[in-house]
């Protein structure tokens, strides 16, 4: 089974993905992680160095890659599935789970790692608060794409396990 981690930066697709890989006993990968080996940068120097337009480019490559993977757990970065018709191919080879993260968990989250995200360098309180508010009314239409939703805030991923489980049986 593939699975897709979707949902905004912050939402924990990293840390519910690896523990959901280690639940299910199969590979975990991140395309962050992926993008950062494959440029030989990390994602900041990277946005900065060659724009966001080839880091969505190398993205899309990255993401395709996953496919070689028959039983794996992938998060992935939180604009991925809104370029390239990404969510739509992930919809086609595999199993996408949206974790929902409310725009006050995220502030919570985010405010203390934004030098770590590219998007967000730079940002006051007041602008990080729009720009997730921005994000979300943009992204959250292709996120709910997704086959299943499941609340960032209370994930437990024996639950999720029943989910994809019942999924994968429909």
């Amino acid at each position: 089974m593939r699975i897709y981690l979707v949902g905004y930066m912050g939402s924990g697709k990293s840390k519910a993905g690896k523990a959901l890989a280690a639940a299910m006993r199969c590979k975990f990968l991140d395309t962050d992680a992926m993008i950062e080996e494959s440029a030989g940068m990390n994602v900041p120097l990277l946005f900065s160095e060659k724009g966001e337009d080839y880091f969505r480019r190398l993205e899309k490559k990255i993401l395709r890659l996953t496919e070689q993977h028959p039983n794996v757990v992938v998060a992935t970065g939180g604009g991925l599935p809104c370029f390239h018709d990404n969510m739509n191919w992930m919809n086609e080879h595999g199993i996408t789970v949206y974790l929902e993260a409310n725009e006050g968990l995220l502030f919570h989250r985010l405010a203390t790692s934004k030098q770590e995200r590219p998007l967000l360098q730079n940002l006051d309180a007041v602008s990080l608060m729009e720009k997730i508010s921005r994000h979300l009314t943009e992204r959250t239409p292709v996120y709910n794409l997704a086959k299943i939703k499941i609340n960032a805030a209370s994930l437990n991923v024996k639950a999720l396990q029943q989910k994809l489980a019942k999924k994968k049986m429909g």
